[in-house]
This record gives C-alpha cells, structure tokens and sequence, in this order.
C-alpha cells in the first residue's frame, strides 16, 4: 500500500472513531459506516470549499485527505448547499437509530452521501427515498448511489409530492412546521428528525415519535440548514416561541383536527401546532 493511502485510510479511520464519540449512541455501526462510505464520492472534484466562520476556504489540493474533518463543504457555494456537518449528523444517526429493513425518506438528499450512510445502516432489505429539489444535485446523486441497495432519488419538492410510508423521515433543510403529510407517512414507532426553525434566531434539531397516542417531540441539539422550500418562510406562523429555551421544552405535536391549540401551545400554524405538554400530560 502507498503511504498516500495508507495515510487517508488511518484518516478515515480516525475520522470514524470521532463520529462515534458525537453520536453518543454507543451503535459500532456508526463508526463503521463513516469509515466505509468515502466522502470524496460524493463531492464536486476537489480542490474542495470548506466553510469558515461564514466564508469558505479552498483545501490545499485535490487530495481526499483534507476531507476527513468535521467541516462542511461546498456543493453549490453561490447558493450556500453544503454537504452537512459530519457531527451533527453523527449525532442525529444516534438519535434516531436506523435499524435493518427499515423504509427511510431522506429529505434534502444533495449529493447523496449521507443517504448513501442511511442505506447501509438500514442494511439488509432497507429501502432509502431520497429527495432533492436542485436538478443538477439530484442528477449526480442518482449516479453516486448507484452502488448502494434499496435507494431511489426522486427530484421533487418533497412538501408537493407524496412522501412514501417511512419509518423514519430524515429532513435535511430547516423547516418552519412539518407538512402533516410527513406525519401521515409516518408508520407506527415511525421517527421523524428535523430542523425546527419557528424564528430566524432559533435552531433545533427534534425528534417526533409516531406513538399510538399522538406525535411525542424532543428537542435536541441546535441545529442550523438552509431553508425547506414549501415548509419554511411559506408558511403562516400564528404563534412562534419566544426563545430557544421556551421552544427547546416541546414535548408534543397535534394536527389541529386532531385537538385545538391549548394553553400549552409554544408555537401554533395553520395546520398544527406544538405544545409543552407531554402525550400522556
């Protein structure tokens, strides 16, 4: 083996070891799958730009070694779509645990690598559909995951089109309030992740459990993507929290057929709406 590989095989591999560490899930499966998807494959061709403190920097060279950081990386700069940071979706894979023949909609896919990771955790007979609304992205995303089993891409709006059955909805651009269609795709013990933008000033990842009582939402982490075109700016906020702290203790979500807007409620939309109190409060 050159010394060139051997050095981006031990980057990889420290690269994967550290991806566990911030998913703090403790699953091996994390690791393995950071070091066995290659993240130049679903790159542009290198030299490659990394964001820094709100620009970006070219790598050095061309060489893939430079990409085994948790830095997000250009797709398309003039629009600012990235590849996402490696730790926080380390953290998210640990919070929603992709589990074998799981059916998974991956939404705001770009190039594909992280549905690329999807896939295998889902490993065997999971089934991944990924979403992606820039045309070219979506194109490319098609050829990378050719490899891959079990996933399609589909280049649509996923807040237009129907999103499939899914045990787990992954969304990868920030969202003002979920479509209830993602909720209806949810099965039963279903899992949806994604980034909660009810103000510009707030960022956080949460997680909605499709349990037999109702939608269960933890907030995570903070969490900051580039917004969802059809559930972001588009939709009307009746009520928004008024920090991150008030809107960091949701703890369920109702579709207003389903039950009015209480005094709970931390943030109302026309269609749903988030309370602080839990499903069996």
């Amino acid at each position: 083996m050159s010394d060139d590989k051997a050095a981006l095989g031990q980057a990889r591999r420290d690269f994967a070891r550290s991806m566990l560490r911030e998913s703090g899930s403790g699953d091996p499966r994390i690791e393995r799958v950071f070091e066995l998807v290659p993240r130049e494959a679903f790159l542009p061709p290198g030299p490659w730009l990394m964001a820094s403190h709100g620009n970006y920097v070219e790598t050095p060279s061309a060489d893939p070694i430079h990409l085994y950081k948790n830095r997000l990386i250009a797709l398309k700069a003039d629009k600012q779509i990235n590849t996402g940071e490696p730790a926080l979706h380390a953290a998210w894979l640990g919070a929603v645990a992709p589990r074998a023949g799981e059916k998974v909609s991956h939404i705001g896919a770009g190039l594909g690598y992280y549905t690329a990771m999807l896939s295998v955790l889902t490993l065997p007979n999971g089934r991944v559909t990924a979403f992606e609304i820039e045309e070219d992205l979506a194109e490319q995303a098609r050829r990378n995951l050719k490899p891959f089993d079990g996933v399609s891409v589909i280049r649509a709006d996923a807040t237009r089109v129907a999103v499939p059955p899914s045990d787990l909805i992954y969304v990868n651009a920030g969202v003002v309030a979920p479509p209830l269609a993602w909720l209806t795709a949810l099965q039963p013990g279903g899992r949806l992740i994604f980034p909660w933008r009810p103000r510009e000033e707030i960022g956080l990842a949460v997680r909605v459990d499709a349990e037999a009582t109702g939608f269960a939402v933890k907030a995570l982490m903070p969490s900051w993507f580039i917004p969802c075109i059809g559930a972001s700016r588009e939709i009307h906020t009746i009520r928004a929290p008024r920090s991150r702290h008030e809107a960091s203790a949701v703890r369920s979500l109702w579709p207003v057929s389903v039950k009015a807007p209480d005094e709970s409620a931390i943030a109302i939309y026309p269609d749903l709406w988030f309370s602080s109190a839990a499903l069996d409060a």
